[in-house]
């Protein structure tokens, strides 16, 4: 009985060992990892990675992580909008959980061989793809797009200024707009066009409450999925196969 006690002891003992070892590797790990993609990505900050499963060490054994997740805060990514002009639009949170993480020794390559995760672009980012500043649609008419906004129900409200025949219009006029993803672009098109008192054609029209924003590169190539519209900006679903996040 007493040999029997010793060897529970010794068992929690080693298992206790054992779990502090895992925490100790893992956490080596996540800080490595996150410091690679930092430097592949060419990130101003360094992002959250978190390897989730247990033990961490059977899994790093084998090669292969069940469950990465990563989190960068202000991505910057590459787009074009309208009018093909390269720029840049920030991506506040780019959240993205990896599966089947095959890495080699040292952590110089790894990749994923799924990928699923959410992305969020405020309103005032959006808004520099569409026609901020005023503009001619007609002979005697400008407009202008002043705010995106959250217009309820997966819309985004688009608000317009305009000036007809020299006179500015004493309110702003909203129009209610879906959302969409086609291929690496979101694109904002009005549901109905704004009166602006005078008869227009409506693809004149459409060129100002109608606009789209291309996202060019995301890491390490995951792909925009679908989107819409929330309170303080649009959430977008991001995925991807075979993911190269380090090398």
């Amino acid at each position: 009985m007493r040999a029997l006690r010793i060897f529970l002891i010794f068992a929690v003992i080693l298992g206790g060992l054992f779990v502090i070892a895992d925490r100790v590797a893992v956490g080596f790990a996540e800080d490595e990892a996150a410091d690679r993609i930092r430097t592949n990505e060419g990130l101003a900050t360094t992002p959250d990675v978190s390897i989730e499963g247990f033990p961490f060490l059977t899994q790093a054994l084998g090669g292969e992580l069940d469950d990465v997740r990563i989190g960068i805060k202000d991505y910057e990514a590459t787009t074009s909008g309208s009018n093909d002009a390269v720029s840049t639009i920030r991506i506040e949170d780019l959240n993205a959980e990896m599966h089947g993480v095959v890495f080699s020794s040292g952590y110089s390559s790894a990749t994923a061989t799924t990928a699923t995760g959410t992305a969020n672009i405020s309103y005032a980012e959006l808004l520099k793809a569409a026609k901020s500043e005023t503009t001619e649609i007609t002979s005697g008419v400008t407009a202008q797009v002043t705010g995106l906004s959250d217009g309820g129900n997966g819309k985004i409200k688009v608000t317009v200024e305009a000036t007809v025949l020299g006179t500015k219009l004493p309110q702003p006029i909203s129009v209610l707009s879906s959302v969409s993803v086609e291929g690496d672009t979101v694109k904002v098109h009005a549901d109905t066009l704004p009166n602006l008192g005078v008869a227009l054609a409506e693809n004149a029209v459409r060129s100002i409450t109608d606009f789209e924003q291309k996202i060019d590169e995301l890491p390490g190539g995951i792909q925009l999925d679908k989107v819409e519209a929330a309170r303080s900006g649009v959430d977008i679903s991001v995925k991807g196969s075979d993911i190269r996040l380090v090398g």
